[in-house]
């Protein structure tokens, strides 16, 4: 592709694919695997002085072993507020509070908890997939279009060749990121 024009326009599409990759990757920290991670109670808003804020906030969240999330909070006020919090945002949880921390262990997922969490795993991976082939739609339009505006058509053809490859190896990629979780997920 010699045509700076299109040269923008694959880059700009590789960008929004790695977007897209990194934003699956983010999705799939959320969901649980049975081991404990920080990121499991990102959802999780708290009523601080009349505003919900988000939890990583108003506490310090750590995993002292695989099975436990300790919520250290900086103001013990909050203790209630992220007690309620992690409660209403419905992840299965049930916090224990000892009066200056709120401790959540985790309980051993069942087979039918696993497989419902691979669909999950899966239907993210399927949102990903159709980001990923949105942006190729759009990269394949603005070639189009740039091929009315006078880009040769030869150079056209490469640049729409180019987009499939790229898309296909993105794709590739969720492929793989999801074949990982899953793997986690169903570990025992």
């Amino acid at each position: 592709m010699s045509d700076p024009r299109l040269k923008t326009v694959f880059e700009d599409m590789k960008s929004a694919m790695d977007k897209a990759i990194d934003h699956a990757a983010t999705e799939f920290t959320k969901i649980r695997a049975g081991k404990a991670h920080p990121s499991m109670l990102d959802a999780v808003k708290v009523d601080y002085y009349g505003s919900l804020v988000p939890l990583s906030q108003v506490a310090n969240v750590n995993t002292p072993d695989a099975k436990t999330i300790t919520i250290q909070p900086w103001e013990k006020s909050t203790l209630q507020a992220i007690e309620k919090g992690i409660i209403i945002s419905n992840l299965g949880f049930n916090p224990s509070n000892d009066g200056s921390m709120i401790r959540v262990v985790l309980p051993p997922l069942t087979e039918e908890r696993r497989k419902e969490i691979v669909k999950k795993v899966k239907s993210e991976a399927e949102q990903a997939k159709i980001t990923i082939r949105n942006i190729r739609k759009e990269a394949n339009e603005a070639i189009k279009r740039l091929q009315k505006e006078g880009v040769a058509e030869d150079e056209a053809k490469v640049a729409e060749t180019n987009v499939q490859k790229t898309t296909d190896t993105f794709i590739k990629k969720i492929d793989d990121l999801t074949a990982a979780k899953e793997a986690e997920v169903m570990h025992v």
